[in-house]
């Protein structure tokens, strides 16, 4: 009679499920940590951090380089311990099973290392035997991924002729090959030409979509804006603010909202439609953007607006509320929560 299976081991044969199975499960928590803290000597470089990651979410985990990012993935992989706090993967403690979150969990690291006198499809062959795919599901997923990556041509070519960007291409590739519940990226855009960023977005939006867990740690802005569900601000070790764009800005916001309008020519009437709708206090044109009309507002009436402008004959091509792109939300909370200078270690 087989022995029953612990519940570590139930949770690692749950985080091999079929992509369908996991975006039916989207929602669920796949990471989660609480008051995770780790320490070098005097310095701090992850502090009391909280977080949760769904299944079927792009979680950016935003700050400048030294923030404590890498530190806390590496926790989550279990390739350092935590000082203090609790940290589970797919209800795995990363601390005490590190093999079993490394056969469910795919990373990328912001450098990339392959066997160079290898081409990039004996690499992830290399990869998939390591994780014991069968061969010909191996090789199928192969030939599907260096497709999505875009080194469908290159990738019989040996890796020491890759570029820095194919490398990383190859990477994403590799991170995939056992098909992980869990996708954790560390700076993937690097060194990628700005097409590869689109398709390489693209590519992680897909894996959410597929019900994959996707934890991006990154410092480009507006590539996580475009990409995360929810993004969390990471400065000096702490996690300072997190949630979807429209909650940090609204967290931020102080005095009238402004929102940018732009409907066509006739910029003198949208101008008088947007003063008239209720909750507006005022509206005028941007002396910054010819094209524009700026309504100042108490609350966010941005459905209001476009209701009246579109009864009015001016349907809106634009309607924006300042404030809300992720450059300016991460700004003011980064000067909010700077650290002092002695305290800048790499982390």
């Amino acid at each position: 009679m087989a022995a029953a299976e612990s519940p570590a081991e139930q949770a690692g044969d749950q985080a091999g499920q079929s992509a369908a199975q996991r975006a039916a499960q989207a929602g669920t928590i796949a990471i989660r940590t609480k008051a995770l803290t780790k320490r070098y000597g005097e310095f701090t470089a992850v502090d009391k951090l909280d977080l949760s990651v769904k299944q079927g979410e792009v979680y950016g985990l935003l700050g400048p380089n030294g923030a404590g990012k890498t530190t806390t993935i590496l926790m989550l992989l279990g390739l350092t311990e935590p000082t203090s706090g609790t940290a589970r993967v797919i209800d795995l403690d990363p601390a005490r099973n590190p093999l079993a979150v490394k056969r469910h969990v795919g990373y990328l690291p912001d450098a990339v290392g392959f066997y160079g006198g290898m081409s990039g499809r004996q690499n992830l062959r290399y990869t998939a035997r390591l994780n014991s795919i069968d061969k010909k599901v191996a090789d199928e997923r192969i030939d599907n991924l260096l497709t999505r990556v875009g080194l469908a041509r290159a990738g019989d070519n040996k890796v020491d002729t890759y570029s820095r960007g194919m490398r990383q291409r190859l990477g994403l590739a590799d991170v995939l090959v056992k098909d992980p519940s869990i996708v954790i990226l560390d700076e993937p855009t690097t060194a990628i030409d700005p097409a590869g960023v689109i398709e390489v977005l693209e590519l992680v939006r897909e894996l959410a979509r597929d019900g994959a867990a996707v934890l991006l740690a990154s410092h480009l802005l507006h590539q996580v804006q475009q990409v995360c569900d929810r993004v969390g601000i990471f400065v000096g070790g702490k996690l300072v603010a997190h949630g979807t764009m429209d909650k940090l800005a609204g967290e931020l916001g102080t005095g009238p909202i402004e929102i940018e309008i732009q409907a066509g020519p006739e910029l003198e009437a949208v101008r008088r439609v947007a003063a008239a709708v209720v909750g507006v206090t005022r509206a005028e044109l941007d002396p910054r953007d010819s094209r524009t009309v700026v309504a100042f507002a108490e609350s966010d009436v941005r459905a209001d607006l476009a209701t009246a402008l579109v009864q009015a004959g001016h349907p809106p091509s634009h309607l924006r509320r300042r404030g809300d792109e992720l450059d300016e939300v991460y700004r003011r909370y980064f000067a909010a929560n700077e650290p002092a200078p002695a305290a800048e270690v790499a982390a």
